[in-house]
């Protein structure tokens, strides 16, 4: 298509050369010389059209509307639009006062990415009731990175991304059940999350476990802390050697296991989740394991390969 345009457009030109006393039929917008509007017009004839203007056919462009808060000369994004607190392509489909924060209530469903998240209020905060499963691309256990994403579906070793999301452990499907590992720069990347939700600071993890019953005094300690607010936080079943919780609190942990830079396992035994915040060199994360009722705070490798839940705005 492109070659057969390209020689109509000289053809058209050299016309337009041969006969510059007359009037041209090719030029459609009659300013006196053929130009990309008038090989535009022509397009339309074989099928395609660039609506927009941009320079990109229609055939090749993501977003032709003009409306859309993303709109640009750029054929790779899709077309997103403002929701109504005026976030582009956000997902609020009612704000009924006015104020600017999305009538949505904690607890209901939530889709994103194509996958239905559960969400559950605890004390002030709304966290997803599930591990994120956000998963643009996959990587082997080794080599890991503390600079690059990379993201990993455990006992997986390959780089194909529906591959991964096919694998079974104790004829469990890994993916669907424990969702996906991320190293800390990986955790950190844009579309873990949806709009209105981030990746909790070690700050937002202590509020929530202070609102479980620990004691401030505790909350901000390294270490196993508090009394039973991992009891609170496990699932009811499917920890090792029947080491499930109470899921009082409704945050539905489940132990999704790990990949350090050397080695990985744990799958049932333990479950680590990062935090967004940095401590040196390393950044914040929590553990909980199949043989305490408590919760530690610890300072890891940012090329760990640990869990994430978003907690909202």
């Amino acid at each position: 298509m492109r070659y057969l345009l390209t020689f109509l457009f000289c053809s058209l030109t050299l016309s337009l050369t041969a006969q510059v006393d007359c009037p041209n039929t090719y030029d459609g917008d009659g300013n006196g010389a053929i130009g990309i509007s008038d090989l535009l017009g022509l397009l339309a004839l074989f099928g395609d059209a660039d609506t927009d203007s941009d320079g990109v056919w229609d055939s090749e462009d993501d977003c032709i509307d003009v409306t859309a808060c993303n709109y640009q000369s750029n054929p790779t994004y899709l077309c997103y639009y403002l929701d109504v607190v005026g976030v582009c392509g956000g997902i609020c489909n009612e704000d009924a006062d006015g104020d600017g924060v999305c009538d949505w209530d904690c607890g209901e469903s939530l889709v994103y990415d194509g996958y239905d998240y559960s969400t559950v209020q605890i004390g002030g905060q709304c966290w997803f009731a599930e591990n994120c499963r956000y998963l643009p691309s996959v990587s082997p256990t080794f080599p890991s990175s503390t600079t690059d994403p990379h993201y990993f579906v455990y006992g997986y070793e390959g780089t194909d991304v529906e591959a991964a999301k096919s694998t079974e452990i104790y004829e469990t499907n890994v993916y669907e059940t424990y969702g996906v590992l991320y190293n800390w720069p990986a955790v950190m990347t844009e579309g873990i999350c949806p709009s209105g939700w981030h990746i909790p600071s070690d700050g937002e993890w202590q509020t929530m476990e202070i609102s479980l019953g620990m004691w401030e005094s505790e909350a901000a300690s390294e270490g196993f802390r508090g009394y039973d607010e991992g009891y609170q936080m496990k699932s009811t079943s499917g920890w090792y050697q029947g080491g499930n919780g109470s899921n009082s609190s409704g945050f539905n942990c489940l132990p999704g296991g790990f990949t350090f830079t050397s080695s990985s396992g744990t799958l049932q035994i333990y479950g680590f989740w990062w935090s967004a915040s940095e401590s040196g060199s390393d950044s914040w994360s929590r553990t909980l394991s199949y043989s305490a009722n408590t919760v530690e705070r610890k300072s890891h490798d940012r090329g760990h390969g640990f869990s994430a839940r978003c907690v909202r705005d």
